[in-house]
């Protein structure tokens, strides 16, 4: 195919400012968020290892390997999750019907007794593994260790939450949630991934995907509130980060998953956090379907896949609707309210107009 010099001489302007963009500002957040984990892990560890003492059940699962910190989410440069792995889930089984998007159940086995379990007084009367029930434990257990810990004058709980946050120095904000890692099987809830007849993803990786599993997470989800049913809280919540994290490798998908973050966070970081790193993450992840060649992923195609996934997140947001990417049926939007959905619009496309219109914008972005 053959391209006019001026649309090549354009596209190379505009990789060579992506990549200027990408050296000073993306590389700069990465080695201060980078210095904010080493920093915020410490104090973490040091509480769930005085969790550990009083309950050994809950046993840290948060350890750095090559630098990275398993189970360790960032949500926004100041926010973080981290992911408590619990043991023995094997006497329960894992029930998805649809009641309650993006959650499930863990239902104790048909004959087998609540004693066999590890976690027999968090069964409920109809046999249910309640998440809540764990998690208010885990909060006492968390509340009493930030008062015992090396770091007891510099970590606090955040109170009015059933969720376990601490805030760190003031400044950082971790929640701890515990979880049970899925793995070999598929939720029913997900059964439609991958689309057919796209090139896009291989099925070897699909299958790999697929082996790997997902999360079982204790937290408030969106879909539960205003849900007054007794199942709620004992639901638990999916994630599948793991499976989107494997997804994102090859061509320049994380190079422009990075580059989103930043902009994110320099120019769309609004009340009521209508836009946050995940909806990037998501939207990412559906062009990877529109643009299932891997061709379609090579660096001199990086700020077309930039303007694509913001073009796609200003209609998702004027839609006020963002469906989750493994659970369709999970509106990533839900709580959020119609004005801060409408302002972001209007940011994005902003910042989208300045992107489209002026390859020297990045300098100033």
């Amino acid at each position: 195919m053959l391209v006019p010099p001026d649309m090549l001489a354009a596209q190379s302007k505009m990789l060579y400012q992506i990549n200027k963009y990408y050296g000073e500002r993306v590389q700069s957040r990465k080695g201060q968020v980078a210095k904010t984990i080493r920093e915020v892990c410490k104090v973490v560890q040091d509480v769930l290892k005085e969790v550990e003492v009083q309950e050994p059940r809950f046993i840290s699962s948060l350890t750095e390997c090559n630098g990275r910190y398993e189970g360790l989410e960032v949500i926004s440069p100041g926010e973080f999750e981290v992911v408590l792995y619990l043991n023995q889930m094997g006497v329960f089984n894992f029930v998805d019907d649809g009641t309650l998007p993006g959650c499930a159940v863990l239902k104790l086995s048909d004959g087998r007794k609540r004693s066999m379990s590890l976690w027999v007084e968090f069964i409920t009367a109809s046999g249910y593994l309640s998440a809540r029930k764990i998690r208010s434990r885990f909060q006492t257990l968390v509340a009493q260790a930030c008062d015992k810990c090396a770091y007891r004058d510099s970590v606090k709980m955040i109170a009015d939450t059933t969720e376990v946050k601490l805030r760190i120095r003031e400044r950082y904000v971790v929640q701890i949630t515990p979880a049970f890692k899925c793995s070999g099987v598929w939720p029913r809830s997900a059964a439609h991934w991958p689309i057919p007849h796209i090139p896009w993803p291989h099925p070897n990786l699909v299958a790999e995907v697929k082996t790997e599993g997902f999360d079982l997470l204790s937290k408030e989800s969106v879909a539960m509130q205003g849900k007054q049913s007794a199942m709620e809280g004992d639901a638990w919540v999916l994630s599948f980060t793991e499976a989107e994290n494997r997804l994102m490798l090859g061509g320049c998908r994380r190079r422009c998953l990075s580059i989103l973050k930043t902009l994110r966070d320099r120019h769309l970081d609004l009340p009521g956090n209508p836009v946050s790193s995940y909806h990037m993450k998501t939207l990412l992840l559906y062009e990877c379907e529109k643009h299932p060649r891997e061709l379609e992923w090579d660096e001199s195609c990086l700020g077309d896949r930039i303007n694509g996934i913001l073009l796609q997140l200003i209609s998702c947001l004027q839609c006020r609707r963002c469906p989750h990417y493994f659970l369709p049926n999970l509106d990533l939007f839900k709580g959020k309210s119609p004005s801060a959905l409408e302002n972001a619009a209007k940011q994005v496309w902003r910042l989208t107009r300045e992107l489209l219109t002026n390859t020297r914008s990045l300098e100033k972005l």
